[in-house]
């Protein structure tokens, strides 16, 4: 078996003019981060197939792990106010001093949640991430970053049960 991660690293202006509507509203979505203890702010949006872009930023919680990633919040939200709609794409960004653009990606627990969103609707969901205004890292499905996920037959879900 061979397993290949493809991502591209692109300048923000080579990006297609909705990718970077994408971005600007995760940015705007970091400044709203809720990061006293990591001093970490991540921010996503989620650009729904109705065209509609859903924001959401890491909400930290001294009761520690209450609190929540920026991905999983814009994740959840885009479900719960769009349940027709698919995702299309996903900009994840952190302004952050203490970022590293060389290892800046969704923790497991996000990538797990994002690979469903993409299994459970059955089409890819390109990600974007950036950290601050470096190079853009660019994913044309959330397989790339986790070719080894949780999986069950029939995507688990109660409706495919007989």
């Amino acid at each position: 078996m061979e397993v290949r991660c493809i991502l591209q690293s692109l300048d923000y202006d080579q990006l297609p003019p909705e990718d970077q509507e994408l971005l600007v509203k995760a940015h705007e979505a970091a400044s709203k981060a809720f990061a006293p203890y990591s001093d970490f702010k991540v921010g996503s949006a989620v650009r729904m197939s109705s065209g509609a872009i859903v924001m959401g930023s890491n909400q930290e919680n001294i009761a520690y792990p209450s609190g929540l990633c920026g991905e999983r919040t814009a994740i959840f939200a885009a479900g719960a106010q769009y349940p027709d709609d698919e995702v299309v794409a996903m900009a994840t960004v952190s302004p952050s001093l203490i970022a590293d653009s060389s290892g800046f990606s969704p923790c497991g627990s996000c990538r797990q949640v994002i690979l469903e969103s993409e299994v459970r609707q059955a089409k890819p969901i390109r990600l974007l991430f950036q950290v601050r205004d470096e190079k853009v890292l660019v994913s044309e499905s959330a397989s790339n970053l986790m070719p080894f996920s949780f999986r069950v037959l029939n995507d688990g879900l109660k409706r495919n049960k007989g």
